[in-house]
C-alpha cells in the first residue's frame, strides 16, 4: 500500500490544529481513519515532519545469490524437477534446508517456468 501523498497530510495536518477541531471530524472529512489522524499529529509534534517514514524493505532471501545462480543452473540441466526435487538437491549439494515456497520464488524471479509434459496428446482439430 502506497503512503499518503505529502499534499493530503499537510491538509489534515492543518485542519486538526483548526480551533476546536476533532479528530474523528478530520478524519471524516478527508476519508481516512482516525489512527491515521493520530500519528500524523504525533509524528508533526515529535519529529516536525509531515513525511512517511521510510519503506523498510522486508525480510532478506533465504537463498544468496551464489545459491540463487546454482538454483538457476541446476534447473536448466534438470527441467522437468518438481520443487521438491530441487530442495532436496540443495540440500544434497550442502544448503541449508528451504521450503518450496523459497524455491518457487527464486525461479518466478528469474522466470523460470516448470510446465510438465501435457498428459493427453493434443487434439488435432
Amino acid at each position: 500500500m502506497k503512503p499518503y501523498s505529502l499534499d493530503l497530510r499537510t491538509r489534515v495536518a492543518i485542519a486538526c490544529h483548526a480551533p476546536g477541531a476533532c479528530k474523528t471530524e478530520v478524519a471524516h472529512r478527508f476519508g481516512v481513519s482516525r489512527s491515521f489522524v493520530k500519528d500524523l499529529v504525533r509524528r508533526q509534534a515529535t519529529t516536525g515532519s509531515l513525511a512517511p517514514k521510510p519503506a523498510r524493505g522486508g525480510r532478506a532471501r533465504y537463498l544468496d545469490a551464489d545459491a540463487q545462480a546454482w538454483l538457476v543452473a541446476y534447473v536448466g540441466q534438470h527441467a522437468d524437477a518438481t520443487l521438491a526435487e530441487l530442495g532436496a538437491a540443495w540440500q544434497a549439494q550442502g544448503g541449508r534446508p528451504v521450503g518450496q515456497t523459497c524455491i518457487w520464488q527464486v525461479l518466478d524471479a528469474h522466470r523460470l517456468r516448470r510446465k510438465k509434459k501435457a498428459t493427453t496428446p493434443r487434439n488435432a482439430t
